[in-house]
């Protein structure tokens, strides 16, 4: 398989330019567990670990290789083996915090140009999940688009469409059933050669099942629906690069009980523009809409242009992304105090020599 096949581009053969002459190859990361890594390359696929060096040097989860990234790496052939020496720089990520109380990140896909964000049309539904999924979507830099799934369990589908549209405008929205293989030839055009296309979205919504119809074979384990709460069997447990026969690399995602937001100031003004565009309107500059005298959006919640719920959700967003970022402000004052450790407990060892 090709460096193209696997989504290579200029943007990556420029970033890799120094290391040719050092004699080092590129592959992509198609799997993570544990510390090692399923890196892709031309020759294969190997497994591979982090150098000693990358390690010492990383002092955040986005220093370590995320599946979707593009490595520097030495391989040893005969072993199937390989040394991760860097990451070249992303042109996308995917991030949310982690669940818990810590405040980390957890890149789950990097280098995406599409981002399927699919909901199922039955229990699953849920609009101010769908708001939360786009703005961390636009975040990442990759293309959002929203995927109705098990439209075959839905007695209106196009109604929930409506639903959708009405806060994610511009947005492309598909409905499709693979059990009833409807809308699935409609998503092939995003999965062109070359494109990398996540998937994400809540346990069960038929992810794993989608990849499966795209790819044209049944590689992915994949459950039935529950009797009880109308929900998909939870079956995918790791992110996975899979390299379609026909071009274009899909990744699937294990289901998100929790979606915490993570450094996505810049997705909620995308998310939430028509909200940010009415409080550019108001009277006062630091309009807060609550007493306020000639506030646009009071007047939109007012007149029913815009809904409570969303607006609602939108602070609530935003009060999210406030707290993280006073906790990451000392996360990174933390990291800071570790780099700095590690620089003196290094030149210390050099100094006893």
């Amino acid at each position: 398989m090709s460096r193209d096949d696997l989504g290579w581009s200029p943007f990556f053969e420029k970033a890799f330019e120094p290391y040719k002459q050092e004699g080092y190859q590129a592959g992509r990361v198609s799997l993570e567990h544990k510390h090692m890594y399923r890196v892709q390359t031309e020759s294969g696929e190997a497994l591979a670990e982090v150098s000693g060096k990358m390690r010492h040097n990383a002092l955040r989860r986005e220093d370590y290789p995320a599946v979707g990234d593009w490595v520097v790496i030495t391989v040893r052939e005969d072993e199937q083996r390989a040394t991760i020496h860097a990451v070249l720089p992303r042109k996308s990520k995917f991030s949310r915090k982690v669940a818990g109380q810590v405040t980390e990140e957890q890149i789950v896909a990097t280098n995406v140009d599409t981002v399927f964000l699919v909901t199922a049309l039955n229990l699953d539904f849920n609009v101010r999940r769908i708001e939360r999924y786009l703005v961390l979507a636009w975040e990442s830099g990759a293309n959002p688009v929203i995927v109705l799934s098990k439209a075959d369990l839905c007695d209106d589908p196009e109604a929930k469409a409506a639903e959708v549209e009405a806060v994610a405008v511009g947005v492309p929205i598909h409905i499709i059933s693979s059990a009833e293989n409807r809308g699935l030839a409609d998503l092939a055009a995003y999965v062109s050669a070359g494109q990398t296309v996540a998937l994400l979205g809540s346990s069960g919504v038929g992810k794993s099942t989608l990849v499966n119809r795209i790819y044209g074979e049944e590689i992915l384990e994949t459950g039935d629906i529950r009797s009880g709460d109308d929900k998909g069997k939870h079956t995918t447990t790791h992110r996975e690069l899979i390299a379609l026969p026909g071009g274009g690399i899909l990744i699937d995602t294990p289901g998100m009980r929790e979606l915490q937001l993570w450094d996505a100031s810049e997705g909620l003004s995308t998310s939430f523009q028509d909200i940010e565009e009415l409080g550019a309107s108001c009277f006062f500059q630091d309009c807060k809409h609550e007493n306020e005298p000639k506030c646009a959006v009071k007047q939109a919640l007012t007149d029913g242009t815009l809904a409570h719920e969303r607006f609602q959700n939108y602070l609530k967003l935003q009060k999210e992304l406030a707290f993280l970022a006073r906790k990451e402000d000392k996360g990174l004052q933390a990291a800071e105090k570790a780099k700095w450790k590690k620089i003196h407990q290094a030149a210390k060892k050099q100094h006893n020599r």
